[in-house]
């Protein structure tokens, strides 16, 4: 994946939950060990999937973690460790442009484990 304008690989980080205080809980954990710059919890998502060949509806919340590409797997190793389901969605997409400032502040604010 190429860097934006010289800088540092971002990605936006998808996670659905079940509640807020899983969202609280997945998002202190990644912002506190430099995982992720921020993470939106956003409220109101009705996911329909196939689950133990029926298909499921449930309410959730989304999470957008916004990291470095470079940090994917670390990222999705912390919520696997946090989260409470068998197989908790964790997807990511590139961002390919946006403000410079912000982009810059976001490779400032992650480090992973390496800062730990």
């Amino acid at each position: 994946m190429a860097a934006i304008e010289g800088g540092v690989p971002s990605v936006a980080i998808y996670v659905t939950v079940p509640d807020k205080e899983t969202g609280k809980k997945i998002a202190s954990a990644l912002i506190e060990s430099k995982l992720a710059a921020c993470v939106n919890m956003i409220p109101g998502v009705e996911s329909m999937y196939w689950w133990e060949g029926k298909v499921e509806t449930d309410q959730e919340l989304l999470l957008m973690i916004k990291s470095r590409q470079s940090l994917v797997n670390e990222v999705t190793a912390k919520v696997n460790e946090v989260h409470p389901y068998d197989v908790p969605e964790v997807i990511s997409v590139p961002i390919t442009g946006g403000s410079d400032k912000y982009l810059q502040w976001l490779a400032d604010s992650t480090t992973g484990n390496a800062a730990a």
